[in-house]
């Protein structure tokens, strides 16, 4: 892992995979390290992707205090990661959690973001975000899976951990829901992220004081740059309500929405989804 010091003097750190022009990572969550983006569905093949592990996480050190994960301080961070590699404008992706911190960043800095991908994502999560998830999760009622993950769900939501492991053995076991199909590449996904360890206060602060209350939709106008908004038919958190509601406030938005994927696009369409971005980026393959 490469990395840098903050100005607080915390430890970033990164992966580089691949070689191509940079497209800048930052992974969701919060609390999950970039090691579930593994290469982003082959884009190292065309492209040098920078692999962020926010504070907190993999082996980037935690913030300060347990309230330094709100959004702006990702912002805070994004920016001196860029100042770091010397881009002066950065190609940059955000999933989940990520793209949050990929709007709010590229709001505040317009002039730093040359593209934008923000893949399955929101600008906030309101009540028809709230119906939308909750009649996602009861068309997963038939599977075997079922009542185990939305026992892990619950829990989660409702904060019922108290360490790193403890979080992710939930996650773990509410992963299924991420995907619109739980097959044997999902599955192998999900087997990855076994041992690792989440960070405990970015998530509990997300779930108890950010979530329900955040609204982006105020900066999106400030996103001038061209920007691809991707995610899954399918996808139980961030799916085509979320799509819309960006679409709809980014001046120079491209959507495009991945038949039978869910949350997970680079693992369940990887193929499309690479195509997509390559396109998008003016690299390699075309759709």
């Amino acid at each position: 892992m490469d990395g840098l010091t903050t100005a607080d003097g915390r430890r970033l750190a990164y992966r580089r995979s691949g070689s191509g022009p940079t497209l800048v990572c930052h992974p969701g969550g919060p609390g999950f390290s970039s090691s579930y983006l593994a290469d982003l569905g082959g884009l190292d093949a065309e492209l040098e992707l920078v692999l962020l592990d926010p504070r907190g996480t993999g082996e980037s050190d935690p913030a300060p205090d347990p309230t330094g994960y709100a959004i702006d301080d990702y912002v805070s961070d994004l920016e001196e990661l860029r100042a770091h590699l010397g881009l002066e404008r950065m190609l940059l992706f955000g999933h989940s959690h990520g793209g949050v911190a990929g709007i709010a960043y590229a709001a505040r800095y317009p002039e730093r973001v040359e593209r934008l991908i923000l893949a399955s994502t929101l600008p906030r999560h309101g009540k028809e975000q709230e119906a939308a998830m909750q009649a996602a999760v009861e068309l997963r009622a038939g599977e075997p899976w079922y009542a185990d993950a939305r026992e892990a769900l619950e829990a989660e939501l409702a904060g019922n951990f108290y360490t790193g492991a403890e979080l992710m053995e939930l996650c773990l076991r509410m992963m299924p829901f991420y995907y619109a199909r739980y097959g044997k590449p999902e599955r192998a996904h999900v087997q990855s992220l076994a041992g690792e360890e989440l960070c405990v206060d970015a998530l509990r602060l997300w779930e108890t004081e950010i979530f329900e209350h955040f609204d982006l939709r105020p900066q999106l106008p400030a996103l001038t740059m061209p920007t691809l908004v991707i995610a899954g038919e399918r996808d139980f958190i961030a799916g085509p309500t979320c799509s819309a509601e960006l679409s709809q406030g980014i001046p120079a938005a491209r959507t495009l929405l991945l038949p039978g994927a869910g949350h997970m696009i680079f693992v369940e369409a990887p193929e499309p989804f690479r195509e997509a971005v390559l396109s998008f980026l003016g690299v390699g393959a075309r759709v």
